[in-house]
């Protein structure tokens, strides 16, 4: 039987804490109830806190929108860390001229638009552009035909030995609270398999993803590893990456990991979290 934890008590202890987005803030129905009780006292007790994402859908201005129009006006877009930036990151080092050709919607394409490379969806890439295109990258599991795009980005990948970035690692997402659709980490898994490549990941559970929210911080405060709290709904992701990275760690029950399974999951994977709690809901 799993011991679970009080999740005020539990971030009384930290300097800042990280949480993730969808299962633990939000769901399917919105906001998860009482959970403006939790920013309400993190402002109260002058903790940070960050939104660490591996949701690239949107640009941080348009995932920090989101929280507004639902009543969550705590969260800015200078406190969401998205893995699409990461995959900005990388183009700005990396690939220095021709077209990013983008698997995702208009929203999506945030990231690469404002690296100031000229960017093309997969649906407009053609015998005219295609000797331009310098790298693709998988931004979202919308904005495109599954059939005639998919298979124009397999053949693309085959002919041309260009890096291709996979900007939400993420395999799938609850859609209700029995049923999953395919994420955009999903579509690139498969293509990965059909053209025997492996591709640049960002995002949880990479070290990658807490470095970058680590530095970002570190740049104004003098903290360490342990001044901080990962919570999450997925051992996989949110656990696993925050157990590699040194940082404690808070499954919560109310996503993907459910009560009634959460110890056979634990036990399975050997992926052991700090603490367990029921919700991220802080009851005062």
């Amino acid at each position: 039987m799993i011991q679970l934890s009080n999740f005020k008590s539990v971030i009384d202890q930290y300097q800042i804490v990280f949480f993730d987005a969808y299962g633990v803030l939000k769901n399917y129905n919105g906001l998860v109830p009482g959970i403006e009780r939790t920013f309400e006292y993190l402002r109260e007790q002058n903790k940070e806190f960050y939104i660490v994402t591996n949701d690239a859908s949107r640009s941080p201005l348009q995932l920090a929108e989101s929280y507004h129009r639902v009543g969550l006006d705590a969260v800015t877009q200078e406190c969401i860390i998205s893995s699409g930036m990461l995959a900005k990151e990388y183009l700005d080092l990396k690939v220095h001229e021709g077209i990013v050709a983008y698997l995702g919607t208009s929203n999506s394409a945030h990231y690469i638009d404002s690296s100031g490379l000229h960017t093309l969806p997969v649906s407009a890439v053609n015998e005219n552009n295609i000797d331009e295109v310098s790298a693709l990258v998988f931004l979202d599991d919308e904005g495109y035909d599954w059939f005639s795009d998919l298979n124009k980005t397999v053949n693309l990948i085959r002919k041309k030995p260009i890096p291709v970035i996979v900007a939400n690692t993420d395999f799938s997402y609850p859609v209700t609270r029995n049923e999953v659709a395919i994420a955009a980490g999903g579509v690139a898994s498969m293509i990965e398999t059909i053209v025997g490549r492996k591709f640049i990941r960002f995002g949880k559970p990479d070290s990658q993803m807490f470095m970058f929210a680590y530095d970002l911080i570190r740049e104004r405060l003098p903290i360490t590893k342990k001044d901080i709290v990962m919570v999450g709904d997925t051992l996989h992701t949110d656990i696993l990456g925050g157990n590699k990275f040194g940082f404690d760690t808070v499954l919560v029950l109310s996503g993907n990991t459910l009560s009634g399974e959460a110890e056979t999951k634990i036990n399975s994977t050997g992926i052991v979290p700090t603490y367990i709690c029921e919700s991220a809901v802080v009851n005062k």
